[in-house]
């Protein structure tokens, strides 16, 4: 990262903690099973319903700013024959080299996430096999700066054939110019014709993971879309989903979640 404003966020994500950002966002309340009216539930079912139309699938499929969490790719593993995991951070690229060898004790445990998902699926896959699944697939862990015009520099080798990312570039970009150019930086990783969904935060400025404070640009609906036909998508699909107040948890001021699924345009 370069320039004044982003290098005050790479520095302040210098004290961010994997283990209080799981426990604010991916334990409960927030992560409630019971209904597909909180918001964990909510984005696993959209991105399971992607995945379900069949038109999303290849050799490599590149999670953009995985951070410390393994949900967003349960539903992928089917499609692709390799998931390659990117982060800015050493910290959150250990957590998910440990996922993967099953070395650490006391991990976040993802089973309830990994049972929801093989539950909606429908295909009745025990979720044994799927974790296993998923860890097979999971070989390549890279860093990654999403502010630089090759953000992965020359590791891929050749474009993705899809791209997934979950609260990254809101979260790592100091204002609306940034968040537009990491998105076209990113754009270069996948190939014409290949799909995008993203998961990210709506008109939310901060966030915490224990003693860092992260700033977020705040995005509405309309920020996203315009962003996304800069870079040259067609949006397949859109969703919102409002965060209610029992969700609200002092952790972010986050107001809302936007689900999206947009097609690169083959020329």
């Amino acid at each position: 990262m370069s320039a004044p404003g982003l290098s005050a966020v790479a520095e302040s994500y210098q004290t961010f903690n994997p283990r209080a950002y799981l426990q604010n966002n991916y334990m409960p309340p927030r992560a409630n099973f019971a209904s597909e009216d909180f918001v964990v539930p909510w984005k696993l079912g959209c991105l399971a319903e992607a995945f379900a139309t069949g038109e999303i699938y290849g050799r490599t499929l590149v999670d953009i700013g995985t951070g410390p969490t393994i949900y967003q790719l349960l539903s992928a593993c089917d499609f692709f024959e390799e998931i390659v995991a990117t982060d800015y951070l050493e910290v959150n690229r250990d957590v998910i080299r440990s996922w993967v060898r099953g070395e650490e004790p006391g991990a976040f445990d993802w089973s309830p996430y990994i049972q929801h998902v093989c539950k909606i699926e429908g295909k009745g896959e025990p979720w044994k096999e799927k974790e296993q699944k998923l860890k097979k697939k999971l070989k390549k862990i890279f860093p990654i700066d999403v502010h630089q015009p090759n953000p992965l520099g020359s590791l891929l080798g050749q474009p993705a054939d899809a791209l997934v990312s979950s609260f990254c570039l809101e979260a790592v970009s100091p204002d609306r110019q940034s968040f537009d150019r990491a998105l076209q930086n990113v754009t270069t990783l996948l190939k014409p014709g290949g799909h995008f969904l993203m998961i990210g935060a709506l008109e939310e400025s901060y966030y915490l993971a224990g003693e860092a404070k992260l700033r977020v640009v705040p995005v509405k609906e309309a920020d996203v879309r315009e962003a996304f036909a800069k870079s040259g998508y067609h949006i397949r699909n859109f969703r919102s989903y409002i965060m209610p107040p029992s969700l609200k948890i002092g952790v972010d001021d986050v107001q809302g979640i936007f689900f999206v699924h947009a097609q690169k345009s083959s020329t």
